[in-house]
């Protein structure tokens, strides 16, 4: 069971890209919540939900798996891609619900996306110091400075495309 939910159900496991697919979750519920009209407040509050319980996963089972993989930081942990993705998310939803189209929506998301996943796998200084934690929260660490890095390049993005 602990590496069930640590792997977000199984997406840990697939053989390509696995955290790429553990971030996938958050960028679809984010998606489809703007497109169904859900208000800010509550986007926001889901994003922080998957956060949150992401991380409360990874913390609690990462080492599980760690133990039963030998592995500091095992591929098919994607809860912290969850709590990551979630919390790039996070606060757009402010600047975006109400004043963008469906496809300024689109882009959004898709950039969103592409940030977390473009500073998760770089890694820029200090990311990569934050691996050395130790269990779970080396696991869950690096991923959250991925995503306050790709959330100040999102919102700079927004505010200078959107609200000008």
């Amino acid at each position: 069971m602990k590496r069930l939910l640590a792997s977000c159900f199984g997406l840990g496991r697939l053989p390509v890209a696995p955290g790429t697919w553990g971030s996938l979750p958050p960028t679809i519920i984010f998606a489809l919540m703007c497109h169904l009209g859900a208000s800010a407040l509550l986007i926001s509050f889901v994003m922080a939900v998957l956060a949150l319980g992401g991380c409360a996963i990874c913390i609690k089972f990462a080492p599980a798996v760690i133990a039963a993989t030998g592995k500091t930081d095992p591929r098919e942990v994607v809860a912290d891609e969850v709590a990551g993705q979630a919390l790039t998310f996070l606060a757009i939803a402010f600047l975006t619900v109400g004043s963008a189209s469906p496809g300024q929506i689109r882009v959004i998301t898709v950039l969103g996306f592409g940030l977390f996943r473009l500073f998760d796998i770089a890694k820029p200084w200090p990311i990569r110091k934050l691996e050395k934690l130790p269990k779970g929260w080396g696991v869950l660490a690096d991923d959250l400075m991925a995503s306050v890095y790709a959330a100040v390049v999102l919102v700079f993005c927004v505010r200078l495309w959107i609200i000008g």
